[in-house]
């Protein structure tokens, strides 16, 4: 559980961790698509955010439903992440 830390031009996988007054400035973000990451009060600046493995997978299925048509239920799902109504 890193805390207080300055990351700088890092490359970070980011599944399972807590962040706690962080601040990251030009690093690799990489998500692998196992526990969501928590971010608290930390900073970013010019960060490169990657989704791989089973996160680029259920990008790539959101996508191929947005192509087939299925625009209100890929829609449906950045309502829920973002909390829009």
């Amino acid at each position: 559980m890193p805390a207080g830390e300055t990351y700088n031009r890092e490359t970070l996988t980011l599944d399972g961790e807590t962040f706690t007054d962080c601040e990251f400035r030009d690093c690799r973000m990489v998500y692998l698509g196992g526990e969501p990451p928590v971010f608290e009060r930390c900073q970013f600046d010019a960060c490169d955010w990657r989704f791989e493995a089973a996160a680029a997978r259920t990008l790539a299925h959101l996508k191929a439903l947005w192509l087939v048509g299925e625009k209100a239920a890929v829609q449906g799902v950045i309502k829920g992440v973002t909390g829009a109504r």
